[in-house]
């Protein structure tokens, strides 16, 4: 049985590969490197990892449907606590770069996080959002690809969103919570 699943959403396909609403495939993807690991197909429609008690998963289904991959997982696992799941996700209502942990809560407007609640009835997971700041069309903006600029700051705020997992794998959610929620500057 695995203790905690990390789950890191995103659009399959190299259209998206880096664009802002992937952001959470790029950084589970990061976490299985560091952990060693390699993706591979599974009896439902996501891609997963492991090691030793820890879960890492890819939902194949667009962000929109993410929820169906989740359950698809908790009919194998039913026993699985699901509050030791932590999804990891782009949040077009936090400036570039900041991350925000949660434990549980709504889906704030994130469709892909509505998709699982939607499908497991249940929100009580952990969320690490990574914002991705926003424009006047949120589909064409989270649809398209990062700056030249962004994309240089990527893998420092890829590391951030790693060690926040890590603190969240080894010490829990509230110290995690502690240690990298930052408060957003309100701009005048």
């Amino acid at each position: 049985m695995y203790n905690k699943v990390i789950v890191g959403l995103g659009n399959p396909g190299s259209e998206y590969e880096y664009t802002r609403h992937n952001i959470g495939f790029i950084t589970i993807e990061k976490i299985a490197e560091k952990f060693n690991v390699y993706f591979e197909p599974s009896k439902g429609d996501y891609l997963f990892a492991k090691r030793d008690n820890i879960f890492l998963i890819k939902p194949l289904t667009f962000m929109n449907n993410s929820g169906i991959a989740i359950s698809q997982f908790l009919e194998i696992y039913p026993d699985f606590d699901i509050s030791n799941m932590l999804v990891i996700h782009d949040d077009m209502d936090l400036p570039f770069g900041y991350i925000r942990i949660r434990k549980d809560g709504s889906s704030g407007g994130h469709k892909g996080v509505e998709s699982i609640i939607y499908h497991i009835q249940n929100k009580d997971f952990c969320r690490l959002r990574i914002g991705i700041g926003k424009d006047k069309d949120a589909i064409e903006w989270v649809l398209s690809n990062f700056t030249e600029d962004e994309k240089k700051k990527l893998p420092e705020i890829i590391d951030e969103a790693i060690s926040a997992t890590l603190v969240w794998l080894e010490e829990g959610i509230e110290k995690a919570m502690n240690r990298f929620n930052k408060k957003v500057k309100e701009v005048i």
